[in-house]
């Protein structure tokens, strides 16, 4: 998790400032000095507990430090993004009652009704929206998938984050409990299952073996999973902890695919393919993925599933590609920077592919999974952990 000295610094000048402003604003309105003196040291406090998270050394803290660092800077945006709001309420009735040379009142009760609501929306994403899975059902059309495929089903998980959990396994099993109940034929996860080291997913490995499909689970590496956000004493300590992960998984009974691919067999004829990248993506994301080595004839007729972390490796390298036939693929990694309100979300000013199911110009499908966990902010806000069933139907 990484967090800029200099956001920090500007979000909390940003803060005193609208602090100052309501205080002014309470004394004139009357409000009784222990009432203002209390705000004042609130307001201290939670601007202390923030500068204490600019300050606090990332790579090197543990994960209760880091857990700590996540829950106050959500505590703190959720006490002043509403006080904001509230502040632009007040300033607004403060320069129309001058203009009109009357005061108010409606104006001031609507912006404590509109903050308080987003204080609430913001808690309620922190104790309820993160653990309310949702299932999302998708059919994609693949041209020239064999007949057995018809109907095959496709369980896509992501972004689980399990360091985010710390030891709490519950909603964890509340995730495998859900996907078992779909009763696919697959099962593949794109990604992510740590935050920063293989020793987070010490506690889940029992609750996550317990997925089962018939033909397995398998999995990708996403960009937590190497470690990178992390401060290893050598380069050889890094690639030991990669090691311990993707051994974790395999005693796990999942199956990776780094830079790899495999053979999925219905009956004598009809098969596909299921390729696996490792993370590819774009700035500041490390490239460590191959798709050439992971299926080296990429243009041959058969019918190709991609696992890829980051939905900028389709954008940039699969779609609209004629030399590439990859008929579906499977990404996750935005978390849909878990906000989502009526149907939008901040990821599209960072990512044109965010979240559902997208389609190129030569009807080549990408479905970005918006992730089961959470990183930097312990709440979802409207964008639910989300299990996606995917259902392939021969194209028309």
């Amino acid at each position: 998790m990484r967090v800029p000295l200099l956001p920090v610094l500007s979000l909390l000048l940003i803060g005193v400032l609208i602090d100052c402003y309501v205080y002014r604003r309470m004394r004139h309105t009357g409000v009784s000095r222990g009432w203002c003196w209390t705000y004042v040291v609130v307001a201290t406090l939670v601007s202390l507990g923030l500068l204490a998270v600019a300050f606090l050394p990332k790579k090197d803290a543990g994960d209760k430090e880091l857990t700590w660092l996540m829950w106050s800077l959500f505590v703190y945006l959720s006490v002043y993004v509403p006080k904001i709001v509230l502040a632009l309420f007040m300033l607004a009735q403060q320069l129309l009652g001058r203009v009109m040379h009357r005061r108010l009142r409606g104006l001031g009760i609507a912006g404590g009704i509109v903050s308080g609501a987003i204080l609430c929306t913001l808690w309620w994403g922190a104790l309820i929206s993160r653990f309310d899975i949702d299932v999302e059902e998708v059919t994609v059309p693949v041209a020239g998938l064999p007949a057995g495929y018809d109907g095959y089903r496709i369980v896509q998980i992501s972004d689980i984050h399990t360091g985010t959990f710390g030891g709490d396994t519950h909603f964890v099993e509340k995730l495998v409990g859900k996907v078992n109940e779909l009763h696919p034929d697959l099962i593949v996860f794109t990604g992510d299952i740590v935050n920063r080291h293989s020793a987070e997913l010490i506690p889940f490995t029992g609750v996550l073996s317990g997925l089962s499909a018939p033909d397995g689970v398998w999995s990708i590496m996403g960009n937590h999973d190497y470690g990178d956000y992390y401060a290893w004493s050598t380069p050889s300590a890094k690639q030991d902890d990669v090691d311990r992960l993707q051994a974790m998984q395999a005693s796990m009974g999942w199956r990776m695919l780094n830079n790899a691919h495999t053979v999925l067999r219905r009956g004598d004829n009809d098969s596909i393919v299921l390729v696996g990248v490792e993370n590819i993506g774009d700035p500041p994301f490390t490239v460590y993925g191959d798709l050439s080595e992971a299926y080296p004839a990429l243009g041959d007729p058969s019918v190709k599933i991609l696992l890829s972390h980051n939905p900028a490796h389709w954008d940039a390298g699969v779609a609209g590609d004629k030399s590439v036939n990859i008929a579906l693929t499977l990404s996750g990694h935005t978390h849909a920077m878990q906000v989502e309100l009526f149907g939008k979300s901040p990821a599209a000013m960072r990512y044109d592919k965010w979240g559902g199911l997208y389609t190129d110009s030569l009807g080549r499908h990408l479905y970005v999974n918006i992730g089961a966990g959470e990183v930097g902010m312990p709440a979802r806000i409207g964008a639910t952990p989300e299990i996606t069933l995917i259902t392939l139907k021969p194209a028309l």
